[in-house]
């Protein structure tokens, strides 16, 4: 009987992964994952998990690098300003931050700069704005790990840079998320650990009224910020598939993969 729930269970997960393929926005490939995770590993769950293309930031920066060199048209590298752990914090003051994201972008491989954290009041801050001015020039979009006061001092730096809101703020309602969507039409929303998107697999009435209002301005995502993600990365997409089928399938199809390849595209 076990066999057979098991069975069961995949067929149901290849149904789901047939039926709709995700652009991951939110994919790490850090250091700690590098051994139990070769390359090879990462893209074979990937390959069962559905997944098209897969936004990768890393720290180091060379994990982004090895999985693209193993899959260039699957991976879409972004670049981690995060040299090790031990810039995450004090990294907006560190000039010597700037200075690594200015060298490594002449790689010319990057799409996006980020994933990186950031508070309400360190935007206007040496690096954030150095940042900003860097995405505006090699047209570049930024990935940004913030609530609604920081994201939005972001934005308002220079409001054309393209912005990727990392987990909807982690905590936003969608009350305020659609407001800043009003406001400024260069954020795009990615849904990284937003569980409650849907909590219990039924889509909140109030974030799928966002999501027809916004279908182009939003995308998915796992954050595989710890290796124990990188495992649940197939159930966490499903889950994510549970409620996109409960969308138009126009909408579902944005959000699960075309509104990424417009970013990753470029302006």
């Amino acid at each position: 009987m076990l066999g057979l729930s098991l069975l069961a269970g995949l067929l149901v997960r290849a149904g789901l992964a047939q039926e709709l393929s995700i652009f991951d926005a939110h994919i790490h490939y850090s250091e700690p994952a590098w051994g139990p995770y070769p390359p090879e590993a990462v893209l074979r769950i990937l390959d069962r998990a559905g997944v098209r293309r897969a936004l990768v930031s890393s720290t180091p920066d060379d994990g982004t690098l090895r999985l693209h060199a193993q899959a260039p048209r699957r991976i879409v590298p972004v670049l981690r300003p995060y040299r090790s752990r031990d810039d995450m914090s004090g990294w907006t003051q560190d000039p010597a931050v700037l200075a690594y994201v200015e060298s490594r972008l002449r790689l010319g491989v990057y799409r996006g700069i980020g994933e990186f954290h950031l508070s309400a009041g360190q935007a206007a801050a040496v690096v954030p704005r150095g940042l900003v001015a860097l995405a505006a020039r090699h047209r570049l979009f930024l990935h940004v790990h913030a609530d609604d006061v920081a994201v939005e001092e972001l934005i308002r730096l220079r409001p054309e840079v393209r912005v990727l809101w990392a987990h909807a703020g982690m905590s936003s309602p969608p009350e305020t998320v659609g407001r800043l969507l009003d406001r400024y039409p260069t954020l795009q929303v990615e849904l990284a650990l937003r569980f409650d998107v849907a909590s219990g697999g039924t889509l909140d009435p109030a974030w799928r009224a966002l999501f027809l209002r916004y279908p182009e301005r939003f995308l998915v995502g796992t954050d595989t910020w710890i290796n124990a993600q990188w495992e649940r990365l197939p159930e966490i997409l499903d889950g994510f598939r549970v409620w996109l089928r409960q969308l138009p399938p126009e909408v579902a199809e944005q959000i699960a993969y075309r509104n990424a390849e417009r970013l990753a595209a470029g302006p």
